[in-house]
């Protein structure tokens, strides 16, 4: 979206080894996984698996007990943070609900990383603004007022601010959270373009087909711990998945795309099917 000059080349980012908490509370122990560049990695596991807080230690936001964050070579925390907002953006759950703003204005604002402390905007930063506003589909709307947005309009606009930011590595916290299907998909395609680009992502979804749409490695967090992490062939199997959200899930791979679907069996559709076994055994033979 920038020049190679102005823009931190693409690198890994990785957590080894991590312990997360609350307090006195451990809700994540020793994990540790990769994002590449060029590469979409899915997190996924049930609600309080601790997902989003590992999500959170990459991107510097919540403390880490113990283990590193390492962005490339370099120790995260020995960056300057202007050097690692340079390399790494963020689109978290818990966001400001900014007032008396155009959408434009909310999307600058991922330009500061870039922005020395008293220079004006650059044309570097309006290229970027405008190609993050066209990306999320904002630009007929930029100066629309924000405190006028739906929740899904909103959830775009941090999009972009994120895009703006244009960094190697961006974190996404349920990107397609409050989105309508049309927004879902385009996110999704969007989150895919980036990686093809050379971008590392790394991706909180609840969704598991979108996981299996959208992701190269899928990590699987239960209990704070990872289950399983690899391709979305190997981690989402009907075992990992059912042990982990605890009911029966079945999983299948689509003839059509080559992704695997995942179907999940409520206690309602158990009952259904037994009801259904039962009677083909009892029908009389012909």
């Amino acid at each position: 979206m920038t020049s190679p000059e102005t823009r931190s080349p693409a690198t890994a980012l990785r957590g080894e080894n991590l312990a997360l908490g609350y307090r006195k509370d451990r809700v994540v122990h020793d994990v540790s996984l990769q994002l590449r560049p060029g590469a979409v990695t899915a997190l996924i596991g049930p609600n309080g698996s601790g997902k989003s807080t590992v999500l959170r230690s990459l991107a510097r936001l919540h403390p880490v007990d113990a283990g590193t964050v390492h962005v490339g070579d370099a120790e995260s925390r020995t960056l300057h943070a202007r050097e690692f907002a340079r390399t790494v953006a963020m689109l978290s759950q818990s966001r400001p609900h900014p007032s008396g703003l155009e959408i434009r204005d909310v999307v600058a604002f991922g330009r500061h990383p870039h922005r020395g402390r008293f220079s004006g905007v650059s044309d570097a930063d309006r290229a970027a603004i405008d190609a993050a506003l066209a990306l999320t589909g904002l630009s007929d709307m930029a100066h629309r007022a924000v405190d006028e947005l739906s929740g899904g309009e909103l959830q775009r606009v941090w999009l972009a601010t994120c895009l703006a930011q244009d960094t190697g590595i961006l974190l996404l916290d349920e990107p397609t959270n409050h989105l309508d299907l049309r927004y879902q998909i385009e996110t999704l395609e969007l989150v895919r373009d980036l990686a093809d680009r050379g971008t590392a992502l790394g991706v909180v979804l609840h969704d598991l087909d979108h996981a299996a749409a959208v992701a190269d490695e899928v990590v699987l967090i239960h209990r704070g711990r990872v289950r399983a992490a690899g391709s979305p062939e190997d981690v989402l199997t009907s075992e990992n998945l059912s042990e982990a959200y605890g009911l029966r899930i079945d999983t299948v791979v689509d003839a059509e795309t080559g992704h695997v679907r995942v179907y999940p069996r409520g206690r309602h559709q158990e009952r259904r099917r037994r009801a259904s076994d039962a009677v083909v055994v009892a029908a009389p033979t012909m």
